[in-house]
């Protein structure tokens, strides 16, 4: 049987990854593999093509982009299009197509299966938005790399004491926004699922500046997000898919920021640095998995279904299912990015010296140094009267990343149900 592979739509991390695994595995079911050029257009006139064997694809799974190319081709949206594609699948003698991309490229894909098309798909997107996966490949790589940049801005914001905003991709969705934030410890994180409400995030800018004597602070916004008039655009002309090209709102934000703040505000937009470099190990596992099932699945013949990851097993969707609805951060999960944003309810009880008050050092190490020193003194029992609870956090056993970030959201949540929390007694401080 002969098949052909296709990557569509934007690049991400990952894809080499699964045209490499789908070569390997179909050898192993003795496939043979064509890889089209240039997503769609590639099976439009004239034909783009490739033989893909072993020796072809070796070396390629550390490799950003795709070897095979891509482009936002619509072969429905051209006159006679589709039937094109049908009739150039026969003229090479392919027997079934291995589509590679997000919503718009399995979309295509579905309305093949549903013309007689043998179609299976692979979920690709670093936004992370197919319904039909917990998780796409490349999502892992641009959260990382929006993240690293935040940990960056966070340094140059704090030196200028600037608010910086970070624009980071996400059309219809913000899982880029709110993992990058949640990780990379932003004060503000918006998204296209919930409305942009200024003056609220105005406040807080300032209520966090005043109140605990910080002079700098980080917004994440995703590039769909909306002000009160709609998606910030940076043109009006629409790809094949409909698509108009987003950017802006990171500047717009920053503008409104600064004029309602009176802090200096800038923006900074990641762009296609988030598609861009190798893909992290997490991806590439995830796209030779992919690429496996979707060679088991040409071989077992499940036509018009695509590979997808449902808790740690990658089982197969209907192609129908997982291009149906866009996946969108849902209140439950940005509820987690949301205890840093929500206004406390008594700010005046934090404990003296390393606590939200005016007296509160302004940079990292001199607030390391006062954690420090407070873990080597009882608290104040004075200051643990209001609170009905008390709770005094301990990181117990071998060190370990991620035991800061788990502290720092504790900590609000607790209070907000007015339970004191303090640094560990004296004698619990220390040797572990």
């Amino acid at each position: 049987m002969k098949i052909a592979v296709l990557t569509g739509g934007g690049d991400c991390p990952g894809l080499n990854a699964v045209i490499r695994a789908v070569v390997r595995r179909g050898e192993q079911h003795g496939l043979e593999v064509m890889g089209v050029r240039e997503g769609w257009r590639g099976l439009m006139d004239p034909p783009l093509h490739d033989r893909l064997t072993r020796s072809a694809t070796s070396g390629i799974l550390h490799l950003g982009g795709t070897i095979l190319g891509t482009s936002r081709t619509n072969p429905f949206k051209k006159p006679g299009g589709a039937e094109m594609v049908q009739k150039n699948l026969k003229a090479l003698n392919v027997n079934a197509v291995v589509a590679i991309g997000g919503e718009d490229t399995l979309g295509v894909a579905t309305r093949l299966f549903q013309l007689g098309v043998n179609v299976v798909g692979v979920p690709k997107t670093i936004d992370n938005d197919l319904s039909g996966t917990d998780l796409t490949f490349g999502f892992d790589t641009a959260v990382q790399i929006a993240t690293e940049a935040i940990d960056r801005l966070h340094t140059t914001a704090e030196s200028h004491n600037r608010v910086i905003v970070c624009e980071v991709m996400g059309r219809h969705a913000g899982w880029i926004a709110t993992y990058s934030g949640i990780a990379g410890g932003a004060d503000v994180i918006l998204i296209p699922e919930r409305p942009i409400q200024i003056d609220t995030v105005c406040e807080h800018i300032q209520r966090r500046h005043r109140s605990r004597g910080v002079n700098f602070s980080i917004v994440v916004v995703a590039e769909g997000a909306k002000l009160s008039g709609g998606e910030a655009k940076l043109t009006e002309k629409l790809d094949e898919f409909g698509h108009i090209r987003l950017g802006g709102i990171g500047q717009q934000i920053a503008d409104l920021i600064e004029k309602k703040t009176g802090f200096e505000t800038r923006a900074t937009v990641l762009g296609h640095i988030q598609r861009g470099g190798t893909p992290t190990a997490f991806d590439r596992v995830l796209g030779t998995r992919f690429g496996v099932h979707a060679a088991d699945m040409v071989a077992r013949g499940e036509w018009g279904k695509m590979a997808a990851l449902r808790g740690n097993a990658v089982i197969s969707v209907p192609l129908a299912e997982a291009t149906a609805k866009l996946k969108t951060v849902d209140d439950g999960f940005f509820s987690v990015a949301d205890v840093s944003f929500r206004k406390k309810r008594d700010a005046g009880h934090a404990h003296p010296g390393v606590g939200h008050s005016a007296e509160r050092p302004r940079n990292r190490r001199a607030r390391s140094r006062a954690l420090r020193r407070a873990a080597l003194r009882p608290p104040d029992p004075n200051s643990l009267a209001p609170f009905p609870r008390r709770y005094r956090r301990r990181h117990s056993g071998a060190r370990g990343c991620g035991s800061g970030g788990a502290t720092r959201a504790a900590t609000p949540a607790l209070r907000r149900r007015r339970m004191d929390v303090h640094p560990p007694r004296a004698s619990q401080a220390g040797g572990q």
